[in-house]
């Protein structure tokens, strides 16, 4: 007996072409509609994740201050918060905050600015396009938001 008269005495048939071109159709179809949406929650992702860090980063400043008496300045920058700053003002009971800086999602730094444009003190990511200002992804995402 050869395999295909084997396969049909146990009840085993293969799928036909029509079948196969059904399925790649739907699947076709599934992935026009899902990938521009998926595509689109990337970018929310990563304006998400800015979000957070920048959060972090100024709650970690918030503490810099409270040991210090004061936030670090431009020129130390974020940095401060890494290593003991050795340019002056010096602070007075550093101690390390975090571990080591991240960078934005778009794999830049983050900026500092102190004093602020928002507040005492600035934490913001320039978004996609790494310049200031800009719409959609390529927005400032700012302490101040």
């Amino acid at each position: 007996m050869s395999r295909t008269q084997i396969a049909r005495q146990r009840g085993e048939r293969g799928f036909t072409l029509i079948e196969l071109l059904v399925v790649l159709v739907i699947i076709s179809v599934l992935a026009v509609l899902i990938v521009p949406n998926v595509l689109d929650r990337a970018d929310d992702a990563r304006s998400t994740a800015a979000r957070s860090d920048v959060n972090n980063l100024m709650q970690m400043l918030k503490l810099y201050k409270l040991d210090n008496q004061r936030y670090p300045t431009t020129e130390q920058g974020l940095q401060a918060l890494v290593t003991k700053p050795t340019t002056g003002p010096k602070p007075l009971n550093w101690r390390p905050y975090i571990d080591k800086l991240p960078a934005d999602p778009w794999n830049q730094p983050y900026q500092y600015l102190n004093p602020g444009q928002h507040g005492a003190v600035d934490v913001l990511s320039l978004g996609a396009d790494g310049q200031p200002g800009g719409e959609g992804v390529d927005a400032d995402i700012g302490s101040w938001q």
